[in-house]
């Protein structure tokens, strides 16, 4: 992205990377991405947001509507208004996040390899599905299960786009799951830009192949 002369910024979320702190709201993560928006002054710019991030766009667009010039949702969750992610789960997969949670010590969620490796990096090979395993930290779970109003971005006039890659198994399509179209739909008119990915490996892989699509979905 750089290459062809755009600015790139990457906010890190409250009770990730570096903070220690896994006692964090949808809230909280929503004002750290709002406040590196307003502290850096950032204007007229594209907006991505990846799985759990698409909420997370969602709520910082009605804080800051008028800084942004599209919002790009990459395999992203597209609540309705009162929806939490967790309600989107398959019956299944909310089973298995609700076991992982009352397991931990500290509200988190923590992946086993085995599902981390068949749902998230289902193209890696299995050394760089290792590799990749190695960063995984734990992930705050309240935020997950926090039931979001959204009346305020339902109507906002930001342009949308959404990003689908065919191969992304984290979230399996069923008749009311899945990432394209059951999340797509919800944006009214939206630019679909479409790839041959899963959900993380080729941010690893093929990074410009993943930076090429952003552009599509991003550019006037």
């Amino acid at each position: 992205m750089r290459s062809r002369g755009h600015d790139v910024y990457t906010p890190e979320y409250a009770g990730h990377g570096e903070d220690p702190n896994k006692n964090v709201t949808h809230a909280m993560i929503t004002k750290s991405v709002v406040d590196f928006i307003t502290k850096w002054n950032l204007r007229n710019f594209v907006l991505v947001g990846h799985s759990f991030g698409g909420s997370v766009i969602q709520k910082v667009a009605e804080q800051v509507p008028d800084r942004i010039k599209r919002l790009v949702f990459w395999d992203a969750f597209v609540l309705k208004d009162g929806e939490s992610v967790a309600d989107e789960f398959s019956p299944q997969m909310l089973q298995g996040f609700e076991q992982l949670r009352a397991s931990s010590k500290d509200d988190t969620i923590f992946m086993p390899f085995s599902l981390f490796r068949d749902s998230f990096v289902n193209t890696a090979t299995l050394e760089e599905a290792k590799r990749m395993y190695e960063s995984v930290t734990p992930e705050p779970a309240k935020p997950l299960f926090e039931k979001l109003d959204l009346k305020t971005f339902y109507s906002l006039p930001t342009p949308k786009s959404y990003v689908y890659f065919y191969q992304d198994n984290a979230l399996p399509r069923g008749e009311n799951y899945g990432w394209h179209p059951n999340m797509s739909r919800r944006l009214g008119q939206f630019r679909l830009i479409v790839g041959d990915g899963d959900h993380f490996t080729d941010t690893r892989t093929r990074p410009a192949m993943v930076a090429q699509k952003f552009y599509e979905a991003g550019r006037d």
